[in-house]
């Protein structure tokens, strides 16, 4: 008798995948666990938009206390919306071009953020000649956070 060498397999019966109401079950969950955390997904990318400009205009001046401290010189830093400037001694003076400038000298930050305008000077030791506040706005979501300087020359961001 001839016997084959490797036997069928034959599918038991009654086994099957998942029925269609299961299947629209799962997928109605899904949806509903979506749709109730897309609002938080929404806050956290606005929130995170301006936590990055704040934490961006927050190094943007530590760079220039660094410049300062390292040219032992003064250094100023003004801005005028989302692009900042340094001048090398008193505002006004010579603009500081270098790595991340325009041939005018201004930095560009984030598009999406605004500022309040201001300006701050660094003396060559790092210290601020007077005390500064940034006000960091994301304009779709209207969140804001401000980036403060302290006559010690300190840098921080403060809600």
């Amino acid at each position: 008798m001839f016997r084959e060498p490797f036997p069928r397999i034959r599918p038991a019966l009654g086994v099957a995948g998942f029925s269609a109401t299961e299947l629209v079950v799962v997928v109605a969950v899904i949806g509903i666990i979506m749709a109730a955390s897309a609002p938080t997904f929404f806050s956290y990318f606005r929130t995170a938009a301006v936590r990055a400009g704040a934490e961006e205009m927050s190094a943007v001046l530590n760079r220039a206390r660094q410049l300062a401290i390292k040219d032992n010189t003064s250094m100023c830093v003004t801005n005028a919306g989302n692009r900042v400037r340094y001048f090398v001694g008193p505002c006004g003076g010579t603009v500081w071009t270098g790595p991340n400038t325009d041939a005018a000298g201004f930095i560009q930050l984030a598009s999406d953020i605004s500022m309040t305008t201001g300006q701050v000077m660094f003396t060559y030791i790092g210290t601020a000649t007077a005390p500064a506040s940034y006000t960091v706005t994301h304009p779709p979501g209207g969140n804001t956070l401000t980036v403060n300087v302290t006559a010690a020359g300190r840098i921080s961001i403060n809600p």
